[in-house]
């Protein structure tokens, strides 16, 4: 089950563009831009990079002081979608907070959006989410899945529970995360297995999860730490903490995750289907063909 939402406020504010340009990360996956539909985020991941980015990622600092405390919606996000919008583009939502964050069960951004890319569809439109609120828009995914190339990139980032009440523990259990996958599956939405980040779990038991679950390519993106990624953004100091509390701390060692990786990979490609992390993996979702 997942546990209690806490108390939050949702705010509302216009914004000046939706889309923006990408670089770093999502510019070498292929994406030409990406779409934030609010600043912070409800799920309040204790691990998320967001935050550790500050002005960087647009935040303000009472976003980086109280992450997942609050969460800003653009409130005219769907008006200015309707004159960026370009054929050409390859846009992922969103980098920066989770498109299906709770906040949106009442706020109902993404409905307006959506219609608005189906009516000036881009060339790609991507939607990384962690949540089962997504299926709620079945209708409008199916129909811009009609006019354009929709892939939902959906967050398994372990098979133990307690694991993810540790962590994560405001985003959905596994099992309701697989349940939406099978709903967006039988609508004939394509689903990728983003196992990132990778939190402490059975590797080869997830690897057959997302192979049995989804039919594509397999995605991993272990956490950021330091002495892998010495720039940018990495992984809260909370995560840290709760790593050395229950004894996960190898979980953010490089040759430890690279092991775990190996373990993955070694699974999937004995199913005869490709694996990658990083933006290897990232830019299949990019892909036109």
């Amino acid at each position: 089950m997942t546990s209690p939402a806490p108390a939050f406020t949702v705010f509302h504010a216009e914004a000046r563009s939706i889309l923006s340009p990408t670089s770093g990360f999502l510019a070498e996956a292929g994406f030409s831009h990406s779409l934030t539909p609010a600043r912070n985020c409800t799920f309040a991941c204790t691990y998320c990079y967001v935050p550790t980015m500050r002005v960087q990622a647009g935040l303000k600092p009472e976003d980086w002081r109280r992450w997942g405390q609050f969460t800003t919606f653009k409130s005219n996000a769907a008006d200015l979608l309707a004159r960026e919008l370009r054929p050409a583009q390859r846009i992922y939502c969103s980098p920066l907070v989770d498109p299906y964050q709770p906040a949106e069960a009442s706020a109902r951004l993404m409905p307006p959006i959506l219609a608005a890319l189906a009516e000036r569809p881009p060339s790609v439109f991507v939607l990384q989410t962690r949540g089962p609120l997504i299926v709620r828009d079945l209708d409008l995914l199916k129909a811009l899945a009609g006019r354009t190339r929709v892939r939902v990139s959906f967050s398994l980032t372990t098979n133990r529970d307690e694991v993810r009440r540790f962590f994560e523990p405001h985003c959905a259990s596994l099992a309701a995360r697989l349940e939406a996958i099978r709903a967006l599956r039988a609508a004939g939405i394509p689903v990728f297995a983003a196992l990132a980040p990778l939190l402490p779990c059975d590797p080869e038991e997830l690897a057959a999860i997302a192979l049995r679950e989804t039919s594509g390519h397999v995605i991993a993106d272990p956490l950021h730490v330091r002495a892998s990624k010495p720039r940018g953004a990495t992984t809260r100091p909370e995560a840290f903490a709760i790593a050395r509390r229950r004894d996960f701390a190898h979980w953010l060692e490089p040759d430890f995750q690279n092991a775990c990786l190996d373990r993955i990979r070694a699974a999937v490609e004995a199913a005869g289907r490709r694996f990658a992390a990083g933006t290897k993996g990232f830019s299949w979702l990019s892909q036109i063909d």
